[in-house]
């Protein structure tokens, strides 16, 4: 699942699975396969991308 994480980088826009009540979340980073995204109601998370395979938005 860690290559499918690795096309984020810092600015891209993403949804959690899991959470998408926690609306679209802008990249902060993407290093050693952990992403911090900033979501506009959740703040800052770091998910492991390991576990979870973010969906990228392109329709935002």
């Amino acid at each position: 699942m860690n290559d499918l994480n690795s096309i984020f980088t810092p600015g891209m826009l993403v949804r959690h699975p899991d959470c998408p009540e926690w609306g679209v979340g802008q990249v902060q980073s993407n290093i050693g396969g952990r992403i911090t995204v900033n979501f506009p109601d959740q703040g800052k998370i770091v998910i492991d991308g390991t576990r979870v395979a973010l969906l990228p938005v392109f329709d935002a």
